[in-house]
C-alpha cells in the first residue's frame, strides 16, 4: 500500500509557486455539493497546492522519534507568548487582534470557509477502521464530528455562531478565503492517494497555535461565544489530544519496507499546506471598519436604490440617486455626517440614520443583519480618524452575560446532549422519531456485517453531512461500533 501512495509524490512538471487561489472556490463548492465529482481536477488542484509550498519552510524534526519532544517545545513557547500577552493586557495593553465587535465578527465570517469542513482531511480514512494504526486519526475525525452530539460537533458549533450573530453570506468572501477548505476537502476524498500528505496535514493543523488562545480571550471579552475556539484548545491538546494523536499515528503508518524518506519527504508536504491561503492573522489584518461599511452600503444599492422617496434629499440629492452610484458611498456617508443624520463618536442613539435600521419599529426594520449594524454602529462611534470607540463604554464578557441569564433562570443548556452511546435515534424530547432516522437504523440493522455497516454509515460520515440529524445519528452508531 504504501509503495503505491508514494508513487503519488508531485510530478516536477507542476508549476511552482501558483497557489491557484482563483480555482480553489470552484473546487470547494464542487466538492460540496458532489463529492464524486472532478476527481482528476481536484487531485491536480492538490499537487499544484503541494508544488506551491514546496519552497516554505517546515519546522518539523529530521526524525519521527523527535516529534514529541517538537511538540512539547511548541506547547511550552506558545504557552509562555501568552502569558507574557496576559500580562501585557492585565498592565493596560488593548486588544491584539481585534478592534471592535465588528471587525471580531469580521473574522468569524472570514474564516467560516475553513471551519465549516472542519476535519474533512481526514474523511477518507474511515474505511480504514479495521486497522489499528488509523485508529488515532479516525478518533480524531470522530471527535471533530463530537461523535454524534450535536453540542460537541464542530461544524454545527460554527454554523450556530454564525447564525447568532448574522454572519451568513460567507459564500461571497475573496477566492483566497475557501482554499484552505479546498485542500481539506480534496485530501478527505482522495486520502488513499495522499495519505502521508494527510499525515503531515493533520500533524500541522493540530498543534496548538497562539492566536488561537487569544482569539478565544478576546471574543468573550467583546461578549462572543467562545466555545468553538476553546473547545479546540482543549481537544489539541499535547498530552491526550489530537496533537498527541497526530504524532502517534505518523509513527505507527510509517512504512516498515520501502522508502522512509520518501514518505517522510512527502509528510513534510503536507505539513506545509497549513501555509497557503488566508489565515487567522491574515483574515484579521484585512479588516477595514470604513472599507467594511462602504462594502455593506454599496451591495445594497443594486435593490436601494429604488426603494426610497424623493421628498428624502441629503446634500441636494435624493438617496436614491446616492445610491445609483456605488463609488458614491463614501461621499454619501461624508454628506449624512455633514448633514447631521450621523453623529460620529456618539452613542448610536444620538444618529437619525441608526434609528432608522435599528429596532423593532425601525423603518427600515429587516434591512440590515446583525453583523451590517454591528459594523454600522462601530463605525459610528468610532471616533472620525481612527476606529477607537469613544462610547463604546463597558462590554458585558460572554462568560459574564450568562452567569447573569443562569442567575435569572433564563439560560438552557448550549444544546440538548444525545446519549453518548447506543443507538438512540431521536431526540427524548420529540414526540414522534424522524422517518429517515428511522429508516437508517433499519438500513444498519439488515446490513450483513460490521463492514457493510460502517461502509454504509461512512457515507454519512462526509463533510458536507455529518452536522445534518441523520449524519449525526450515523455518527453515533458508527462511533459505537467503531469502539466496540
Amino acid at each position: 500500500m504504501n509503495q503505491m501512495l508514494l508513487a503519488e509524490a508531485p510530478s516536477s512538471a507542476v508549476p511552482q509557486g501558483t497557489v491557484a487561489e482563483e480555482r480553489a472556490k470552484n473546487v470547494y463548492f464542487s466538492l460540496y455539493a458532489e463529492p464524486a465529482s472532478m476527481p482528476d481536477e481536484a487531485q491536480d488542484f492538490l499537487r499544484e497546492q503541494i508544488a506551491a509550498a514546496s519552497g516554505l519552510p517546515a519546522d518539523l524534526p529530521s526524525t519521527v522519534a523527535e516529534l514529541p519532544g517538537w511538540v512539547e517545545q511548541h506547547t511550552d513557547a506558545v504557552g509562555a507568548q501568552y502569558r507574557e500577552y496576559l500580562a501585557a493586557r492585565k498592565a493596560g495593553a488593548p486588544r491584539r487582534y481585534f478592534s471592535c465587535r465588528a471587525h471580531a465578527l469580521y473574522f468569524i465570517k472570514g474564516v467560516a470557509p475553513t471551519k465549516l469542513v472542519d476535519g474533512a482531511w481526514l474523511y477518507g480514512l474511515l474505511r480504514q477502521w479495521d486497522k489499528q494504526a488509523f485508529h488515532p486519526l479516525i478518533k480524531t475525525y470522530l471527535e471533530e464530528l463530537g461523535e454524534g452530539v450535536p453540542d460537541k460537533n464542530h461544524v454545527t458549533i460554527y454554523r450556530k455562531l454564525l447564525a447568532t450573530h448574522g454572519c451568513e453570506g460567507w459564500e461571497g468572501l475573496d477566492d483566497q478565503h475557501f482554499l484552505q477548505g479546498a485542500i481539506q476537502l480534496v485530501l478527505g476524498h482522495h486520502a488513499e492517494r495522499f495519505l502521508p500528505e494527510v499525515i503531515g496535514y493533520n500533524l500541522g493543523y493540530e498543534q496548538l497555535p497562539l492566536h488561537l488562545l487569544i482569539t478565544s480571550y478576546e471574543l468573550n471579552e467583546l461578549g462572543i461565544d467562545p466555545y468553538y475556539f476553546t473547545l479546540h484548545v482543549t481537544v489539541d491538546n499535547a498530552a491526550t489530544g489530537h496533537a498527541r494523536k497526530a504524532v502517534q499515528a505518523l509513527a505507527d503508518l510509517m512504512p516498515r519496507v520501502g522508502d522512509r524518506d520518501a514518505f517522510y519527504r512527502r509528510v513534510l508536504d503536507g505539513y506545509r499546506l497549513n501555509e497557503l491561503g488566508a489565515s487567522t492573522t491574515s483574515v484579521i489584518a484585512e479588516f477595514d471598519l470604513q472599507a467594511e461599511l462602504v462594502n455593506i452600503l454599496a451591495a445594497k444599492s443594486s435593490v436601494g436604490k429604488n426603494m426610497h422617496s424623493d421628498y428624502c434629499r441629503v446634500a441636494g440629492r435624493s438617496v436614491n440617486d446616492w445610491l445609483a452610484e456605488p463609488a458614491r458611498i463614501p461621499d454619501f456617508l461624508a454628506a449624512l455626517e455633514k448633514a447631521g443624520w450621523i453623529k460620529r463618536g456618539e452613542d448610536p442613539e444620538h444618529s437619525r440614520f441608526w434609528r432608522l435600521v435599528h429596532g423593532e419599529r425601525a423603518e427600515m426594520f429587516g434591512v440590515f443583519s446583525a453583523y451590517e449594524q454591528q459594523v454600522l454602529r462601530d463605525w459610528i462611534m468610532s471616533a472620525p480618524g481612527g476606529e477607537g470607540s469613544a462610547a463604546a463604554g463597558r462590554v458585558l464578557t460572554h462568560r459574564a452575560r450568562q452567569r447573569t441569564l443562569d442567575t435569572l433562570g433564563q439560560h438552557a443548556e448550549r444544546g440538548i446532549a444525545f446519549p453518548e452511546r447506543g443507538l438512540i435515534r431521536r431526540h427524548p424530547r420529540l414526540e414522534e422519531p424522524d422517518n429517515e432516522l428511522r429508516l437508517l437504523e433499519q438500513q444498519v440493522a439488515a446490513a450483513s456485517g460490521k463492514q457493510d455497516a460502517m461502509d454504509l454509515l461512512a457515507k454519512l460520515l462526509s463533510p458536507e453531512v455529518h452536522h445534518t440529524a441523520a449524519g449525526l445519528m450515523a455518527t453515533r452508531m458508527y462511533t459505537q461500533l467503531f469502539d466496540a
